[in-house]
């Protein structure tokens, strides 16, 4: 194999910053990067000789078409190319791009999820470039990345409530730091790092279950002999085939400047994890739409598929998302970092005090933002984080801040060196804190880790609601610090109000208990939202609609449209899998235990003529229960079918998520509880879908 020049390769198919830098004008690229940085508005002339240099390198770089690349209320990305070409008098061809193209595109926007705010007749809509995100070269055409709007103005994307964000949060942090004595600083950026779980199953087995193709999961399927119980698959050996894809995934994904930096095998078999390196938010969050369908394509190049569905499998861990969140300035230093002497650290104290005030009050926006029909599936299991939110901080600041709260002296921790009893084996310091997997909302050293989010979750969301909650928060601060007269002593009694009206947030022990779940519901006050018909509904509750307007996030009409659309994803995901179910037993798993059971009945009866003192125990047995269950299958499909024709007839979108989650969904489990059970009676050879092991196991 040659040998990869990774710093040439990395960022070649990204019209970034070097290359801006070498092409455009001194002028040009000054006023650019003032409008990327400082978010001035973009001068028309600069954007004319932005697109033209834009081309150049576009078509030096094989592209032959370019694309307004927006991410819609679909859960993934949308583009609509068009080619460089523009007919000369001569009957010949130029390759041109204006600025004008640069800037706008014009996609229909009644064809996209909008929650009411267009009518299928209306259907004009516009991209609008994102100067702060690099334009990049995939599959021979010119990304541009977007916003999404309507006619009449409304965001249709998840890119545009996240600039709006991103803006509100620079806003009021800019205000706490000048209260600091801080005024170099221009400009306040958070940064995500999103690592991405994900399973990879063999193409050819994959392509015999419609449950996968037609849904992204199991909807039938006993487990094996062996699932994850040995823990050998985490952290073991890479298989040769997943080795050479993700050698290739890599590749693919440093051409496109994605910081992929960490790769391994996950818990359950045929399970793996990407993780990148830190990046400001709406470009991470590009980053990671990109990787996911990066993801699949490589992985169909190397006869694989990759899932990405938050629980693929029952009974083995699911795929989540772990979203690494911090706080920087553009004089590069992170305002989550606790120093080494955080107790004397007054603004870092102040900034974590928002993020601990942000979660408890806006803990149902952060549990919806991950609300999905298919991480209903996986919160609350023993692999991911419950649906409750808590904050884990670890002993040394939680013990900060129970000083804090109680007036008394610090007393710090020593520092501890590990010693592992072998003296040729280094000697090193250990981290303050331990890890805790089960929290969802964990302080890690220096950034929060937001662990809810699902595999195929888009990272918008859930940044969207974590940037404007803090905003809300340093807002209160600025408010009342702004008029302080004695500043030190004012910003003490904040901070230790803080912690004492927002304390129940707060939880280091074990998020999977029952005990928690008692502790943090009755004595806490804390909230469960179980499902996404429990949670969605919440994001028009008063207190989030004008905390969100308010940071000039969403509009009202935005919010109604944003709570419908995700409420009706939810009904139709779930509907699309009873359905699928229904077709999967009445086509294949009722005829394939009907075939089992008369050649069963075939058996018996030649055996029988054989000799009257065969008993054919076995033969019988077996028959007499799957016999049975096919009567229950067959009652629980028809069950199932009722509730599919009654979903239907229930127009209120609120109603029908709550009948889906009642109703539909407890339904689906009894048709699978039965087929399940039949698989594990019936011959492998006359069962019509590769069983769990068989996908579990396929890559070799």
């Amino acid at each position: 194999m040659d040998r990869i020049n990774v710093p040439e390769l990395f960022g070649s198919l990204v019209f970034n910053d070097k290359e801006m830098k070498a092409r455009l004008s001194d002028d040009v690229y000054a006023s650019l990067k003032k409008t990327i940085d400082e978010n001035v508005r973009l001068d028309e002339k600069v954007a004319d000789a932005v697109a033209e240099e834009m081309k150049n390198w576009a078509l030096e770089n094989g592209a032959t078409h370019f694309t307004h690349w927006f991410q819609p209320l679909t859960g993934v990305t949308a583009e609509k190319h068009d080619s460089f070409i523009t007919p000369t008098s001569d009957n010949e061809v130029i390759m041109e791009f204006s600025g004008k193209e640069l800037i706008k595109g014009e996609p229909d926007a009644s064809s996209f999820p909008s929650g009411g705010l267009r009518a299928t007749f209306e259907a004009r809509g516009y991209t609008a470039w994102d100067p702060t995100s690099y334009a990049f070269i995939k599959d021979h055409t010119l990304c541009i990345p977007t916003a999404f709007c309507s006619y009449s103005g409304e965001a249709l994307d998840k890119k545009t409530p996240l600039l709006r964000s991103m803006q509100a949060i620079n806003r009021q942090t800019l205000r706490i730091l000048r209260l600091f004595g801080n005024d170099t600083v221009k400009y306040v950026r958070t940064s995500v790092g999103p690592e991405q779980e994900y399973f990879l199953v063999d193409k050819e087995v994959f392509n015999k279950r419609p449950d996968l193709i037609y849904t992204g999961r199991t909807l039938f399927g006993a487990m094996p002999p062996k699932g994850q119980e040995m823990d050998d698959h985490y952290f073991g050996v890479i298989k040769p085939r997943v080795r050479e894809f993700m050698e290739d995934l890599n590749q693919e994904l440093w051409k496109l400047g994605i910081l992929a930096k960490t790769e391994h095998n996950e818990v359950a078999p045929a399970q793996h994890e990407l993780a990148p390196i830190y990046s400001t938010t709406n470009v991470a969050t590009d980053a990671n739409q990109l990787t996911m369908e990066i993801m699949k394509k490589v992985a169909s190049r190397h006869g694989m598929e990759c899932l990405l569905h938050e629980k693929p499998f029952a009974g083995v861990n699911g795929s989540g998302k772990h979203n690494n969140w911090s706080i920087s300035t553009d004089t590069g230093v992170n305002l989550l970092s606790p120093g080494k002497t955080p107790y004397e650290n007054a603004q870092f104290l102040l900034f974590l005090c928002a993020v601990i005030q942000a979660v408890d009050d806006y803990q149902d926006l952060l549990r919806l933002s991950v609300a999905t029909a298919g991480n209903d599936h996986r919160l609350g299991a023993n692999e991911a984080p419950p649906a409750i939110i808590s904050v884990f901080l670890g002993a040394e600041l939680s013990a900060i801040l129970e000083a804090i709260k109680e007036d008394k002296p610090y007393k710090g921790t020593e520092e501890v060196k590990m010693k592992l009893g072998v003296h040729s084996l280094p000697r090193f310091s250990r981290d303050t804190t331990d890890r805790n997997r089960t929290s969802p909302f964990a302080f890690t050293g220096n950034k929060f880790e937001f662990r809810s989010l699902g595999s195929s979750n888009s990272i918008a969301c859930s940044n969207i609601m974590l940037n404007a909650a803090v905003a809300e928060s340093l807002r209160q601060y600025a408010d009342e610090l702004e008029k302080s007269e004695n500043f030190e002593n004012d910003l003490h009694e904040l901070i230790k109000r803080v912690i004492t009206e927002h304390q129940r947030i707060l939880f280091d022990g074990n998020g999977y208990g029952e005990e928690w779940v008692k502790e943090a519901t009755e004595v806490r006050g804390l909230s469960n939202l179980r499902t996404t018909a429990d949670a969605m509904p919440h994001l028009l509750d008063e207190k989030n609609k004008k905390m969100l307007k308010q940071h000039k996030i969403f509009t009202d009409a935005e919010l109604e449209s944003r709570c419908e659309i995700m409420l009706d994803n939810y009904v139709k995901t779930v509907n699309i899998e009873g359905l699928t179910m229904v077709d999967m037993v009445r086509k294949n798993y009722l005829p394939a235990i009907e075939r089992y059971l008369f050649r069963l009945a075939e058996t018996t009866s030649y055996m029988r003529q054989v000799s009257d003192k065969v008993k054919c125990n076995y033969e019988v047995t077996t028959m007499e229960r799957l016999s049975e269950l096919t009567d229950y299958i067959m009652n629980a499909v028809i069950e199932l079918e009722e509730a599919l024709s009654e979903l239907k007839t229930i127009s209120d979108i609120f109603k029908a998520s709550e009948y889906v989650r009642d109703t539909l969904l407890p339904r689906m489990d009894h048709v699978r509880k039965h087929v399940d059970e039949a698989e594990m009676l019936t011959s492998q050879r006359d069962w019509p879908f590769p069983s769990y092991g068989q996908l579990l196991f396929s890559v070799k």
